[in-house]
């Protein structure tokens, strides 16, 4: 087995001490710019390789940061990831991910093991939290460790949060279809008991309102957020007397589900029926059928959840720091929505 280089082996080949060594690989102030350069110029050569568990416990810091989200498979929460790494790397921190397939045990035990692992903070998007298991969620607060939901979030004291207006997604699509032509518009909804899913359907409602028609609750069905889900939900509207002629739903994949079976019943989109989805997923506007969606900005959510993150950790007046920040959804119109030019 190879033998490790250690700090020791560093100051014997530099005749210094091991106090020296340790204090130029952390960057001590006390210690020259002339010999942490050395220093770090012969621990290359000689292949030394710090201790980061031995180095986090003495900082009380490790540089990571978790990232929990209900899939990983989905382009919006890909796309936050990735805009929370491009703020976050260049700060020295690596983000471990996680993912609960919107399971609230698996998000459980996601919250336990960054927490066993020292983590510096938790930026999330919730699953279903039961009350049973909202004590390991508080957890993550007693024990001063920063938490920052990001699109999906809880309602908690001290925690910040960045979503983005759902309400008003979910209000200007539904006006959107309003707008062109149709009266009898269902909303494929999400988990009501998630607040992103509440807020979506409270803007469809209130766009019906807005413009004199009536909110007929069998035109609005929970599904997840599937193609499959979207095709069953079609199936039951279609049988409905009198059917819809559009869709708002709270999810591109549903929306995609529901296209497909009105496809093969022969109904005409955008002519007879019209579909407006929301994420903005990349499929929407490749398809030859191009799909209407609300986009949720999730490169910049990533980013922003990122930066509340380093403003919390970077606070030294032990005062907690809470953001809501809430960014504007944008619509993009396309086929399966746009009758009127």
């Amino acid at each position: 087995m190879d033998q490790k280089t250690t700090i020791y082996d560093i100051a014997k080949a530099l005749d210094i001490t091991a106090a020296t060594v340790s204090r130029a690989l952390n960057n001590n102030p006390k210690i020259s710019e002339v010999t942490r350069k050395l220093v770090l110029e012969t621990a290359a050569k000689m292949n030394y390789k710090q201790n980061r568990l031995a180095q986090s416990l003495r900082s009380g810091k490790s540089n990571n940061v978790g990232v929990i989200v209900p899939r990983i498979d989905s382009n919006f929460f890909a796309s936050v990831i990735r805009g929370i790494e491009e703020e976050l790397n260049p700060e020295g921190y690596h983000v471990i991910i996680c993912q609960t397939n919107e399971d609230e045990t698996r998000q459980s035990e996601n919250i336990t093991t960054l927490l066993n692992a020292q983590v510096d903070g938790i930026l999330m998007s919730i699953s279903n939290v039961s009350e049973e298991n909202d004590y390991v969620i508080k957890n993550v607060v007693n024990k001063n460790v920063p938490l920052i939901f990001f699109d999906r979030k809880k309602e908690m004291q001290g925690v910040s949060s960045v979503t983005i207006n759902d309400f008003e997604g979910g209000y200007l699509a539904t006006k959107n279809l309003i707008e062109q032509g149709c009266q009898r518009i269902a909303h494929l909804t999400g988990d009501q008991s998630l607040e992103i899913f509440e807020n979506r359907n409270k803007g469809y409602k209130k766009a019906l309102l807005d413009s004199g028609l009536a909110c007929n609750e069998n035109y609005v069905f929970q599904t997840k957020s599937n193609v499959d889900a979207g095709r069953q939900a079609v199936e039951r509207l279609l049988s409905l007397n009198p059917p819809p002629d559009g869709i708002f739903s709270s999810s591109d994949f549903a929306a995609l589900g529901a296209i497909q079976e009105l496809k093969e019943r022969g109904v005409k989109i955008p002519e007879d029926f019209c579909v407006f989805g929301f994420g903005n997923e990349p499929f929407t506007r490749f398809m030859e059928l191009s799909i209407s969606s609300v986009d949720q900005s999730p490169l910049e959510m990533g980013k922003m959840a990122a930066k509340v993150f380093l403003e919390q950790i970077q606070n030294t007046d032990n005062i907690k720091i809470e953001k809501k920040v809430v960014l504007t959804p944008t619509l993009h119109i396309r086929k399966s929505s746009t009758r009127i030019k």
